[in-house]
């Protein structure tokens, strides 16, 4: 299977340099303004885009995606719509890997089998699914390969050698190395920890690494990048939708360029 996560990657390595990964919510703030900022993301730096399905637990994220996901349910969104998105998305872009992040739940009451064939249809090209353990591979991970979509692990600082086997054994496109203990938008990412961890999981595996949570600054994104194959930013791109609101959280003239444009700052460290 080789999907549009495994060419990017590929063409990475041949580039000579990490990749960037962006992060946002679906729907978030509202359908056509999520829209509008997705399909600007690979302009403004985006090697790989990280799409929330936004969810009313969302237990693994900090305030500023917490308040993103408040504000997609609040406007509308839904799973279905999330779908749309991808859709519209690549009706202008066929080469940018774009990956659905997000929680079972929504994904279980739709159906997995009707999720992954409308998720594929779509231009999905990979999950991220953080509250599925390996344990439960047969649930969503192993359907997704098959469908032919990458399914991406997390391993965290507190994934010890005994568990990484099953963590990395069903996974594919890249692994996502969580780089602090904790939820999103906490703490920052150091690079020598990194660095170290990273090393620890190559021994492991043959798969690009990207590191997320903690990395806020295009300095940070270099730092990370430097050590690891992506560096992943998503907090502080959603902060950036969030200080863009007016008094009744709607768009604010300038919101989709000023989003751009920080992430555009962010990418700057990667290249």
């Amino acid at each position: 299977m080789t999907t549009r996560i495994n060419t990017k990657f590929a063409a990475l390595k041949a580039e000579g340099r990490p990749g960037f990964v962006s992060y946002i919510m679906s729907g978030d703030p509202d359908y056509d303004t999520s829209l509008e900022i997705l399909r600007g993301l690979p302009d403004a730096g985006a090697d790989v885009i990280e799409l929330s399905m936004c969810f009313t637990d969302p237990m693994a994220d900090g305030v500023a995606i917490q308040l993103a996901a408040q504000r997609a349910l609040a406007g509308g969104q839904t799973l279905p719509k999330t779908l749309e998105l991808v859709q519209e998305f690549r009706k202008q872009d066929s080469e940018t890997p774009l990956i659905l992040m997000g929680y079972y739940n929504p994904i279980y009451i739709y159906g997995v089998d009707a999720f992954l064939a409308a998720a594929k249809a779509a231009g999905v090209d990979g999950l991220i699914v953080v509250d599925l353990p390996p344990e439960e591979d047969d649930e969503l991970c192993i359907p997704a390969n098959k469908a032919g979509m990458n399914f991406i692990r997390l391993a965290t600082p507190t994934t010890d050698e005994a568990r990484l086997p099953a963590v990395l054994q069903n996974t594919s496109g890249f692994v996502y190395y969580v780089s602090i203990t904790g939820i999103t938008g906490a703490g920052s990412a150091q690079q020598d920890a990194v660095a170290a961890a990273v090393g620890r999981l190559k021994a492991f595996t043959d798969l690009p690494i990207a590191v997320g949570f903690g990395i806020t600054t295009p300095e940070q994104v270099a730092e990370i990048g430097s050590v690891a194959d992506a560096a992943v930013v998503g907090s502080a791109i959603v902060r950036q939708i969030e200080a863009n609101l007016d008094e009744h959280g709607r768009a604010k003239p300038g919101l989709v360029d000023a989003v751009l444009d920080f992430t555009r700052t962010l990418s700057q460290g990667v290249r």
